[in-house]
């Protein structure tokens, strides 16, 4: 779960996302917030000015018609109709003189300008809950004065209610926006990204789709393209030089061969013979030099593609092994094959048949001490592995990737004649498969891995 959180917030996707959700959270709560303050700001102030404007009205009628004009006007405010106000004039005792309460609350001081309390009126069973104010009057009269507030109460709990359920909505509308936000900018992300893994693959005409807004992800992509066009632009032109150069060269070095030939026919010179056929025989390396260069080229621009035939994985591994067994046995080498049934996938047998036997024919070359060579077939995933093992000395992991450059040959092989172009051509040809070309250790020795896509079922 840690790792998993951990590489979640890395993402820069995930954090932005996080971010526009927290945002928009504050805002959707900041807002929520201020309106149910200023509701409940509101409430309390339009009670407090009711209950005010009813204490003044009280006040008034006793400063100008005394005790009985007050209990005049309190009469007719508790005969309206509705829900009448809370109305009590005390003696100095507290007992009740008019109004409809029964007695003077004894946790209300004689002057209090607002609070709120539950009291029973009189007749009724329950108590309410009532905002009051209370006055001292001249004589030791007292006068208290409010309103019933209960509906008051629960129209602010519905709307705190209301705005809990707001809040809940707009957490979820905030989580939604942000994952939409998210998966926007991410689909415009992977574009780029499916571009330039194409790219990686081969597929150099491939480009990033753009939309002519005009915005930041189209400007991005209209220089990726840029920068891809002059790449491709760089790679054709390189291609072309290389194949024409080996074409060209493929024709002199063939006559030279044939001339070669004849002149080995022809000598009588022990010396001489010796020197032309060492010479034809370095003609013949740089032969198949130029032949592997040109397969190399051809499988890095994507050509053979439509050659590709569902093969059965194990039944290429079995013709392989019988074709090299030969070969494997005259150098002390015996080949074993070990294929999961059933692995079928679109292969160009020609050019993977190459790539394989030039791996059984390293074993054989520089395996020294070793006695197995192990094709494999498996499955990874959604690929399949076709893996060539022996148990020689193998490659330090450290000297691996020298080994698969173009050219590339390690000190111990140096006495083996070779063009140093094998493990580029299987690199190229898994490339043209959509796969993938690795050394890996066999404990002991090595194992060259090809993997490919499956064929689909």
């Amino acid at each position: 779960m840690a790792l998993r959180w951990g590489s979640l917030t890395r993402s820069v996707t995930a954090r932005f996302v996080i971010v526009a959700f927290l945002v928009q959270l504050v805002v959707t709560g900041g807002i929520l917030l201020f309106v149910q303050q200023a509701s409940q700001r509101a409430l309390a102030s339009e009670q407090q000015t009711l209950v005010t404007e009813l204490r003044d009205e009280l006040i008034s009628a006793w400063r100008s018609g005394g005790e009985d004009g007050l209990r005049r006007i309190i009469d007719v405010r508790l005969a309206t109709r509705g829900t009448p106000p809370v109305i009590l004039l005390a003696n100095a005792q507290g007992d009740s003189l008019a109004g409809n309460l029964g007695a003077w609350p004894t946790v209300i001081p004689y002057q209090t300008d607002w609070r709120t309390i539950e009291l029973y009126r009189t007749g009724s069973d329950r108590p309410e809950l009532m905002a009051v104010t209370a006055t001292a009057l001249p004589g030791g009269r007292r006068l208290l004065a409010g309103h019933v507030i209960d509906s008051s109460v629960r129209l602010a709990r519905l709307n705190q209610e209301a705005l809990t359920a707001a809040l809940v909505i707009g957490i979820v509308l905030a989580l939604l926006s942000a994952l939409l936000i998210g998966r926007v900018l991410s689909r415009q992300i992977q574009a780029v990204v499916a571009t330039a893994r194409d790219v990686g693959e081969g597929a150099l005409g491939r480009r990033v789709p753009l939309d002519g807004s005009g915005d930041a992800f189209d400007a991005l992509g209209q220089s990726v393209n840029a920068m891809l066009d002059r790449i491709e632009a760089l790679v054709s032109q390189l291609r072309m030089m290389t194949d024409g150069l080996a074409h060209d060269l493929r024709s002199p070095v063939t006559r030279l061969k044939v001339v070669l030939e004849n002149a080995i026919v022809e000598t009588d010179d022990p010396a001489a013979l010796g020197a032309l056929e060492r010479v034809s025989s370095e003609a013949e390396t740089l032969l198949g030099m130029l032949s592997t260069a040109l397969l190399i080229s051809r499988a890095e621009a994507g050509i053979g593609r439509d050659r590709f035939v569902d093969t059965d994985a194990g039944s290429l591994l079995e013709d392989l092994a019988e074709v090299y067994g030969p070969l494997a046995e005259d150098r002390g080498f015996a080949i074993e094959v070990a294929a999961e049934p059933g692995l079928h996938l679109p292969l160009h047998r020609e050019l993977i048949s190459q790539a394989i036997g030039n791996l059984i024919e390293n074993a054989t070359n520089y395996a020294e001490g070793g006695r197995a060579i192990r094709l494999s077939a498996t499955r990874r995933g959604d690929r399949v592995a076709l893996a060539v093992a022996d148990d020689g000395p193998g490659i330090p992991e450290s000297r691996r990737a020298e080994a698969l450059s173009r050219f590339g040959r390690l000190d111990p092989a140096r006495h083996v004649t070779g063009s140093g172009l094998g493990l580029s051509l299987v690199d190229a040809v898994a490339r043209l498969h959509q796969g993938s070309f690795a050394l890996e250790d066999n404990e002991p020795g090595l194992r060259a891995v090809l993997c490919l896509h499956a064929a689909r079922t």
